[in-house]
Order: structure tokens, then C-alpha cells, then sequence
């Protein structure tokens, strides 16, 4: 039928290619390589463990089509190993159902979660969702209903030049790190020289305060009074997500938001925290918390408690380049973190930073290439574990 000169049956029977032309972020979409009908089997999984501890996974298809990804830098090789056992499932199946994947996945094994087979499934996920794009010449963003946005605010490091006017910091003393309780000498120490950075800055600048979790309640309750007058942008992981309750408890204390999640995986993980208003602020990480699609959820979930998202970001260019694809596709995202980096492993650079915000790739799937070349000139042992010890009494404590 026809209506106002629109064949509407012409228009559905195109399919997914109908909406190639409405471009993420204004920028033309690319001819789609792979129709929806066309078949295109997985053939191979790789995992790539880099000296600086990043973990890489590619996955090949029998079109040519390649999906990139990354998984938690700690257990760097447990989760490299993890990922090429995937390939005993994923091998031969179309890459493109890739909430099924995830499911499968998560849920194909009988004991589920935790963070090295969460950071597999992360992993997995982004490269599926590259493929997807690349399948059909859109960005991923484009694939969840977006683009919400065409840029995304990021923090890092403050510059005239590229704009960035937020930042993050963590709490500092003269001795450290941090004993597992705190006196007040150590409280008016670290208020001052926040004090200090806020005089320095002033008030257009944000500021986040991430505690790492490395301090303990008592001592944490004391700071986040002490640290007010200098107006935190936020307390990031004030303490450990382990015990929600506490967290919950120390929100109450204060007006300045609580952030965490950088160390939470899965929905399962956030909603507790969600529930008790444990934090305002959700900050999980693509490459740890279920990979794009399970990131999805938690945006979702989190809208309902006016929680906006800040994904965490210590990671490669994948990580940064499928937290942009989320920032494009939810309502509720805030900023990214490490936002201004630059990778130099990538064929070519992300567009770059301009008053403060990071336009969102266009390209296809991911909307970066990798360098593979560079890529393998990084591979090699990673980084050992940073373990701390009081040097008073030579016992364990947070970093």
C-alpha cells in the first residue's frame, strides 16, 4: 500500500539495509558488505596478550569480516586462554545473534559469572558486535536504536587544547599507601592538598575524587566531610562494591554523589546496588561487566533510578571505541573516562577531542581498525601483579 507516494511493503521487504541511510552522528553509512539473508559462519578465534597486560580478541568469519575486542587486563592470560575455549562453541555459527551468544555463554556452564569468565564473555561480545556492523555497514550504536548523541563528554587530562575541563584524582598523603585505618593528621594532609588542586583549577573545572577502595569505612566516613568545602565532582569507589550495605550507609552521610562499578560484573551485580542507592553514579566497564550488550541492561536498569552511566575506561582502543558506541545509544550516559586517550595502535586515529567531547566513530561496527601489525609487536609477557604492603608492619593492604 501506498501512502502520500511510500511503499510501505517495499520499505520492510529491504530489511535492516532500509535504514542504512540514517547515518550515525551525520556521516554517510558504508554499502553493506553482507545482507541479512547471506550466510557467515565463524572460523577462527585469536587472543592477544600485550606486554602492557591488554588482552585482544579478533574473530574471523568465512566473509572476510573480522570483530576486534578486549578483555580485563588482570588474569591477563587466564582470560586469553578462556576466550580461544569459546571457539569450542562459537566456531561455525553465524557471529550476528550476538545477545544468544552472550546467553550461551554465560549460561552454557554451570557455575556462571565472575570476573575472569564475565571478561571473556565482554570480549566476545564487542568483537561479535564489530562484525555485526561491519555485516552491515553501520555503526554499532545504529544497531541499538541510536545515535542518542553524536559526541561524548570525556575526563582526563585538562587541556585548552582539546577542551577537557573535568578530571579525576585520588586521594593524596605524603605516605603511601594507605593503612587500613587513618588518623587525622592523614584527613586534614589529604583535604589540603585537594583544597589545593580545586585553587588551582577552580570551580570550572570537575574534579572526581576516585578513593580506588583502598580505604576502610571509618576512615572514609571522616573523609567525605572533611573533602565537601572543595565540591568533589563525585567519590568514586569510596569502598568496595563487596559489601553493599556499608556503601549505602556512607551515601547517606554526604550530598556528594557516590560513584562505583568499575569492579561489578553482570546485571545481577548492579542491582543491589541500584535497589539500596548505594550510588548515584554507575561506572562499569565493557571490557569486565558483559561487553556491550549486558552494559546495554544495566543503562536500562539504571535509567529507572535516574543513575546516569560513566563507563570505566583503564584500557585499549576497543574499550574506549564500544564505550563510545554505548555513550551513542542510552540517554542516561555522563562521561568517559579516559575519553582524550590516543592509541597508536590503531591503522588510523579516533576523531579527535574538541571542547571537551569525543565525537562518536562512524565507521562500521566498532568504528576502528587495528593495526595488526603494531598489534603484534606488543604482544609478550604481561605486567605481574602490584601487590602493597605496609611498610610499618609488612602486612596487605588496598590499592
Amino acid at each position: 500500500m501506498k501512502r502520500n507516494g511510500f511503499d510501505r511493503r517495499a520499505f520492510l521487504a529491504t530489511g535492516p539495509a532500509a535504514f542504512v541511510g540514517l547515518s550515525a552522528a551525520g556521516a554517510a553509512a558504508q554499502e553493506a558488505p553482507v545482507s541479512p539473508g547471506d550466510a557467515i559462519k565463524v572460523t577462527n578465534i585469536e587472543s592477544f596478550v600485550l606486554t602492557n597486560s591488554w588482552v585482544f580478541v579478533k574473530i574471523s568469519t568465512d566473509a572476510g569480516i573480522t570483530g576486534w575486542g578486549e578483555m580485563l587486563k588482570d588474569d591477563a592470560k587466564a582470560c586469553a586462554a578462556g576466550a580461544l575455549e569459546v571457539g569450542d562453541y562459537l566456531i561455525g555459527k553465524d557471529p550476528r545473534p550476538v545477545v544468544h551468544h552472550w546467553q550461551a555463554i554465560h549460561r552454557g556452564a554451570f557455575y556462571r559469572g565472575g570476573p575472569i569468565k564475565t571478561a571473556i564473555s565482554s570480549g566476545i561480545d564487542q568483537a561479535l558486535w564489530d562484525i555485526t556492523g561491519k555485516c552491515y555497514g553501520v555503526p554499532i550504536c545504529q544497531l541499538f536504536g541510536g545515535p542518542t548523541r553524536d559526541r561524548a563528554k570525556v575526563y582526563g587530562t585538562v587541556s585548552e587544547e582539546t577542551g577537557v575541563t573535568a578530571m579525576k584524582v585520588g586521594p593524596r598523603s605524603a605516605r603511601q599507601p594507605f593503612k587500613y585505618t587513618e588518623g587525622s593528621k592523614f584527613i586534614e594532609e589529604v583535604a589540603e592538598r585537594f583544597g589545593a588542586l580545586r585553587d588551582q583549577h577552580g570551580t570550572g573545572v570537575d574534579i572526581g575524587l576516585d578513593f580506588h577502595g583502598a580505604v576502610q569505612p571509618t576512615t572514609a566516613s571522616l573523609l567525605i566531610k572533611a573533602l565537601e568545602p572543595y565540591h568533589p565532582w563525585f567519590y568514586e569507589e569510596i569502598v568496595q562494591a563487596l559489601n553493599v550495605d556499608v556503601m549505602a550507609d556512607l551515601a547517606l552521610k554526604t550530598h556528594i554523589p557516590l560513584a562505583t562499578g568499575e569492579r561489578v560484573f553482570t546485571k545481577w551485580g548492579f542491582r543491589e546496588i541500584l535497589e539500596k542507592r548505594a550510588a548515584m553514579i554507575l561506572q562499569p566497564d565493557v571490557c569486565y561487566a558483559g561487553g556491550i550488550t549486558e552494559l546495554k541492561i544495566i543503562a536500562g536498569m539504571a535509567e529507572a533510578y535516574y543513575a546516569p552511566i560513566a563507563p570505566h575506561n583503564p584500557n585499549g582502543p576497543c574499550s574506549l571505541a564500544a564505550s563510545l558506541q554505548l555513550a551513542a545509544c542510552i540517554p542516561n550516559f555522563m562521561v568517559q573516562e579516559r575519553g582524550d586517550r590516543e592509541y597508536d595502535l590503531l591503522a588510523e586515529p579516533l576523531p579527535p577531542v574538541a571542547d571537551g567531547y569525543r565525537p562518536i566513530p562512524t565507521g562500521p561496527g566498532l568504528g576502528i581498525t587495528i593495526d595488526e601489525d603494531k598489534l603484534m609487536a606488543e604482544v609478550g609477557e604481561p605486567r605481574p601483579y602490584t601487590t602493597q604492603f605496609d611498610p610499618d608492619d609488612g602486612s596487605v593492604v588496598d590499592w
